[in-house]
């Protein structure tokens, strides 16, 4: 008996054995762990999602699903080399409560497409992320892009600029890009430069959804309506003295603007046309957002950006959002329209 257990372990032992290198070969025969541009731990967050969600507002309960796909954008599976046009933005832009042909992404490529342009936008949003994440985009996100060059990328920025630290010049944590914690990061690194890995991964996003579902409410809340209160751009100007925001808010300024200048920089590198649009919540403008807004446009004709002041065009109405920043079904479409009527002069040119 025991010699007949001593000969059932050593076969055991020597099939795992083979087993194991007949993995290890497989990994490092087609595996990523020489590619300097695997995503390693990079967009861990915002790559191959598949989440089943319903979403409802006063009138229809639409199912859907939000998806992000191989390279980290919301969609379907795209090759680089095929974006014609991408936007980038934090959760205004991302948009995941809602289905994708109702966010600002959505409605403005269906814009484009009644008025007979040949041109897709691609939804880059990430929830959280400022002008200082995505500077971090085209450092540690983009650059492993093989062929990416859009033609044209707009940068919807504002909101969450009013809310980063004034000295910040990037951030790859910024909207999670890049996680924070040690053991995650290594372990994200070695998930994602496994071919097997990733390989499971890229199945189980093609074929099964997480499951359950997430439930987004898009009606307006009794609280919201009846605190609703929009400060206009005329409001904001009788309200706030422009010389003493600049002198209070300097060292914002100038970082924002150093920000907004590495977005153009980095934009050209890659042959794309950056179009920067500044946003707005439901509260509109309060003193951080009305200087850092303000100070862009000025900064805008004097670099020669082609920039859309959104926030202070737009007609706001109480419809447009659901919270302090996120908009509704009407409010993304509104916006939609903005941004096309500026951009179509901009894309004929």
């Amino acid at each position: 008996m025991i010699i007949i257990i001593k000969k059932f372990v050593k076969i055991f032992s020597i099939n795992i054995l083979l087993i194991l290198l007949i993995i290890l070969s497989v990994e490092l025969l087609f595996g990523y762990w020489f590619d300097k541009d695997n995503f390693g731990p990079i967009m861990r967050e915002h790559r191959m999602k598949n989440q089943r969600i319903i979403y409802k507002n006063a009138t229809e309960e639409v199912l859907y699903f939000y998806r992000r796909n191989y390279y980290g954008f919301r969609g379907a599976d795209i090759d680089p080399s095929k974006i014609q046009a991408v936007i980038f933005g934090g959760s205004v832009v991302d948009e995941r409560y809602k289905p994708e042909k109702y966010t600002i992404t959505g409605f403005l490529n269906s814009k484009l497409k009644e008025n007979n342009f040949d041109i897709n936008f691609i939804n880059g949003g990430i929830e959280g992320q400022s002008s200082a994440g995505m500077v971090s985009n085209f450092k540690i996100w983009l650059s492993k892009l093989k062929n990416f060059s859009p033609k044209y990328i707009i940068f919807y920025v504002g909101i969450n600029d009013s809310r980063v630290g004034e000295n910040i010049l990037s951030n790859e944590h910024d909207g999670h890009l890049l996680g924070n914690e040690k053991k995650a990061v290594f372990l994200d690194n070695l998930k994602t430069r496994s071919i097997l890995y990733d390989s499971s991964r890229k199945i189980k996003f093609k074929f099964l959804p997480r499951k359950g579902s997430v439930k987004y409410n898009g009606k307006q809340t009794k609280d919201y309506i009846d605190n609703y209160n929009f400060t206009t751009y005329a409001d904001a100007k009788k309200k706030y003295d422009v010389d003493l925001l600049k002198k209070k808010h300097a060292k914002r300024i100038k970082n924002y603007l150093i920000r907004i200048d590495k977005l153009y920089e980095y934009s050209n590198k890659i042959n794309s046309k950056p179009i920067f649009v500044t946003n707005i919540g439901s509260t509109g403008y309060y003193e951080k957002l009305f200087i850092q807004n303000f100070s862009i446009m000025q900064h805008c004709i004097k670099k020669k950006y082609a920039c859309i002041d959104l926030a202070k065009e737009l007609d706001p109405k109480i419809e447009f959002w659901v919270d302090d920043i996120h908009t509704s079904k009407k409010g993304s479409k509104a916006i939609a329209n903005k941004i096309y009527d500026s951009i179509k002069n901009i894309i004929i040119n």
